[in-house]
């Protein structure tokens, strides 16, 4: 193994030049004026104190920059971790202990040993047992309840208890803080005004594209800015009861981790499984969108270990879970990032914002950070796409729809495991009945097509089945159960051709009802005969009596040779 299959960075430092320092260090400025409230405001969200987030957004990323193939993806906390770190705290069992500190903390730890051992085992793979639609609808129906969540923070309500379901808004709206409130609303209006309006106005000047990025996303950090100073000009935390984030501990967090005992890292197992596998599919899935974008490659198993030891080094240092978030990675991509540098430097900043400037957040109100938040995860809401994936696929856009409403309805965990679940069920039942068509000649050429889609000749006394998927115990029967209903419409078939141009493997099972099969035709006066059998399909095959069982049915290298003999 080579040292850059271990730590990427090796590789891209050795071609490091000037070009690179400047797109690096001007989008790690733009990086860390994000990271700062996004990891003040997503702690908050998870339901832990606010320094857990900030804590959660110098090591890690530091970490990944050392293991991880992408060159710009932002590690760090991000809001659906956020929302299944509040979920397992919300939890019964959890919130019994009265630890959140120590749970987020010792989840984050899980995390990261869960997704080592995935490396360590190179599950790399995994990624595509959740698909794209129910990681969609999982996405749009935590961010909706990530919105709801806010709506109290933001109009300045009483605190009230939360499941992380729809029922858990039902109660009354309680009166709101009308302080809080304008405050949060401010902020909610200068953040839209920062996106598209603002975005809008500046590509109509000759600004160059980075520093319209640069410019579009200092909003976040301008609304804490101003709603802190507005608290401290009009006292509002003591006149008006407007609810601000508190003190945070000043300087860098030590590296320590309490163990804990055994039942508590047990209690947190499912939920650290199901956040390990989240944020290991979303970081995947931006990794490889910027990839793509760059002409760059990503390594599925060592994505693993580059976020198992940002999680692993979160928990040293007294943070949350992290991931890579979609919103931050597009900003330090667009902001002019070439490589990790820029995550590197945008690390330090925060460490320097933590060291220097904390009795200042002290004073940001969580309204404002409630609006941060609005505007964040508002473009993760995706309704319409459960539509068109249903107009494509109807099983996918039902998995879908139901992956949202479980997690709306049952919860976070529940709903995630509902849509993987129905994602394979429609998977096994999509195998165990593969497309088998019945084809004919196409008049004047040696191509042969399905039937029921084009004008081809046909034979009488021969039947031509091409089978489109590799022959298994769970699609056999199927197989067999097709032929066996081909005979019964024509009964003057005498010879069979099965095409296996589409087959790959065939198991043990398959093999054996073929060969059942294929001593029932004998009896009827039918002979069984392959063509277009690939090699691994034929060695494997003469491996066996097959070959020999199915005399005086021949294997034919080419379909047309069987019609030219048989038919």
């Amino acid at each position: 193994m080579r040292p850059t299959d271990f730590l990427p960075i090796f590789g891209w430092l050795k071609t490091y030049s000037r070009s690179d320092l400047q797109g690096d260090a001007f989008a790690s400025a733009i990086t860390a004026i994000l990271l700062v409230p996004q990891g003040i405001a997503y702690a908050l969200l998870a339901g832990i104190p606010p320094q857990l987030g900030l804590y959660a957004s110098i090591l890690p990323p530091m970490l990944y920059a050392l293991f991880g193939t992408s060159r710009t993806l932002s590690v760090g906390p991000v809001s659906i971790a956020a929302v299944m770190i509040a979920s397992a705290l919300a939890s019964p069992e959890i919130s019994a202990l009265h630890q959140p500190e120590q749970s987020a903390v010792m989840l984050a730890a899980e995390t990261g040993m869960i997704l080592l051992l995935m490396a360590l085992l190179r599950m790399g793979s995994l990624v595509n047992f959740i698909s794209h639609p129910v990681l969609t609808g999982f996405t749009s129906g935590a961010s909706i309840l990530i919105v709801f969540s806010q709506l109290p923070p933001l109009l300045g309500l009483a605190k009230f208890d939360c499941t992380w379901s729809l029922g858990c808004y039902a109660d009354t709206v309680r009166t709101a803080n009308p302080a809080a409130a304008a405050t949060g609303f401010c902020a909610l209006s200068l953040l839209i005004l920062f996106g598209r309006p603002l975005t809008g106005l500046l590509k109509k000047t000759a600004m160059k594209p980075a520093w319209i990025t640069a410019v579009s996303k200092c909003g976040p950090l301008l609304a804490v800015a101003l709603g802190a100073a507005a608290v401290n000009r009009f006292d509002l935390h003591t006149d008006y009861r407007v609810a601000t984030v508190g003190p945070i501990p000043a300087g860098l967090p030590a590296l320590r981790f309490d163990m804990g005992d055994y039942a508590h890292w047990r209690l947190l197992l499912p939920y650290a499984v199901l956040i390990a596998l989240v944020a290991y599919v979303e970081s995947v899935a931006i990794a490889k969108a910027i990839a793509n974008l760059k002409g760059e490659k990503i390594r599925p198993n060592q994505e693993l270990f580059g976020l198992g030891a940002a999680n692993i080094a979160s928990a040293l240092s007294g943070g949350m879970a992290v991931a890579g978030g979609f919103s931050r990675t597009m900003v330090n991509f667009s902001a002019g990032a070439r490589t990790q540098l820029a995550m590197l430097a945008a690390s330090g900043l925060v460490a320097l914002a933590l060291m220097f400037f904390s009795p200042y957040f002290a004073a940001i109100p969580k309204s404002v950070l409630a609006a941060i938040i609005l505007v964040a995860i508002t473009p993760l809401i995706r309704l319409k796409n459960i539509v068109d994936t249903w107009r494509y696929d109807a099983s996918d856009g039902l998995a879908e729809g139901v992956t949202l409403l479980g997690v709306l309805v049952l919860g976070i965990e529940e709903g995630i495991t509902l849509g993987i679940v129905l994602t394979l069920i429609s998977y096994l039942r999509i195998t165990s009945h593969p497309h088998i068509a019945v084809v004919g000649r196409i008049q004047g050429t040696e191509h042969f097509r399905n039937v029921k889609r084009h004008e081809v000749k046909t034979w009488r006394h021969l039947l031509l089945l091409r089978v489109d998927e590799n022959l298994t115990f769970a699609n056999v029967n199927y197989v067999e159960e097709f032929i066996t209903d081909q005979l019964r419409r024509q009964p003057d078939i005498r010879h069979i051709v099965l095409i296996f141009a589409s087959v790959s493997y065939i198991d043990s099972t398959a093999l054996e009802v073929i060969e059942g099969l294929n001593d029932t035709l004998k009896n009827r006066n039918i002979t069984l005969h392959l063509s277009e059998a690939k090699g691994p399909v034929l060695d494997k095959l003469q491996k066996t009596d097959f070959l020999g069982h199915l005399k005086p049915g021949k294997v034919f290298f080419r379909t047309q040779d069987a019609v030219n003999e048989l038919a």
